[in-house]
């Protein structure tokens, strides 16, 4: 106890309560102690560690890289043909792009996949919120049963009923199956599959927000509307950002309900393009690909980037609740 009445507080000069002393002479002694020095071969592992793994993120980074700065570089190569000797242009030129805009039909494929996109992200953004929402918030006996039912099926790639969806269309619309309102059905038809992710989102938005709405007299749609969406802008940018990508860089349902279409100005960029592709016309417009395929991504790549923020937010918000 000795100990303690050295220890007077430095700034007023008043006696320090026993507590107070205690306290100071504790980290006293704990600054009189040695401090513990990270062992030569804890920091060598830890820099070893964090050089591979840097070291290979890098390789990994480059080899993604390399085949888009490639076809960047080719869309201005003068040369014809789909080989070149070299990996850089011999002689640059404007000359594809400007081929591509004025002597091929890239603008109509364009409008056509802009507009099947657009219209298909809002009936699956419509879609999608709709049915997380009713599955996050209603109570029902078939609750249960319904999200195990959608979760199973959604888990199923959409190409594997490509059959049963061309003779569904055809029997549907048989004078008009081959047309942008198929291609619009059959992306928004099962849009309703990919229900968790924004489901888990409104399961993480009180519920005592709904339940003053309703007390208040609102309905359940003006609930939704007014209150839960303007709540929800990362799962409603991130539904409609998968929304857009699937039906603007889809090729596998066009080709197969397009097949066979005479009218090329029909086609969408996706399956345009793969026609220039093929054997009777690379030679002739593998250059023209190239630039058609930087027109395309720019658009993609700048709006994921600018509205990347609001996707990790609406994925990492989804993942918190099943």
């Amino acid at each position: 106890m000795s100990e303690l009445n050295n220890y007077q507080n430095p700034t007023e000069g008043q006696e320090l309560t026993n507590w107070q002393k205690i306290d100071q002479m504790e980290a006293d002694i704990a600054r009189k102690l040695p401090k513990k020095k990270r062992s030569g071969g804890m920091k060598f592992r830890k820099l070893f560690g964090d050089t591979v793994g840097q070291t290979v993120l890098t390789i990994l980074a480059i080899i993604w890289v390399i085949p888009l700065f490639y076809l960047f570089v080719q869309s201005f190569r003068a040369e014809p043909g789909a080989w070149s000797p070299t990996f850089f242009p011999q002689t640059w030129t404007l000359d594809n792009y400007k081929r591509l805009f004025t002597e091929t039909p890239f603008m109509q494929w364009y409008g056509n996949t802009l507009l099947i996109a657009v219209c298909s992200c809002i009936i699956t953004a419509l879609f999608v919120l709709a049915v997380a929402y009713v599955f996050s918030r209603m109570k029902f006996k078939a609750r249960k049963p319904m999200m195990n039912v959608m979760l199973v099926l959604g888990m199923f790639p959409g190409f594997m009923s490509m059959s049963a969806v061309y003779f569904l269309l055809k029997i549907l619309l048989p004078d008009n199956y081959q047309s942008h309102l198929s291609l619009i059905i059959v992306y928004s038809a099962g849009a309703a599959l990919s229900y968790y992710i924004a489901k888990g989102f409104f399961d993480t938005v009180p519920k005592s927000l709904d339940e003053a709405a309703r007390i208040d007299g609102a309905s359940r749609f003006r609930t939704f509307y007014k209150i839960v969406l303007p709540l929800s802008k990362s799962i409603i940018i991130y539904t409609i950002l998968t929304s857009f990508i699937s039906p603007w860089c889809d090729y596998i349902f066009v080709s197969y309900i397009m097949a066979g279409v005479p009218d090329t100005g029909m086609y969408t960029v996706s399956l345009g393009m793969y026609k220039w592709l093929e054997r009777e016309m690379i030679q002739q417009y593998f250059t023209t690909f190239c630039a058609a395929a930087v027109i395309v991504a720019t658009p993609i790549t700048i709006l994921f980037m600018w509205l990347q923020k609001y996707y990790v937010e609406g994925v990492t918000g989804g993942a918190v609740k099943g």
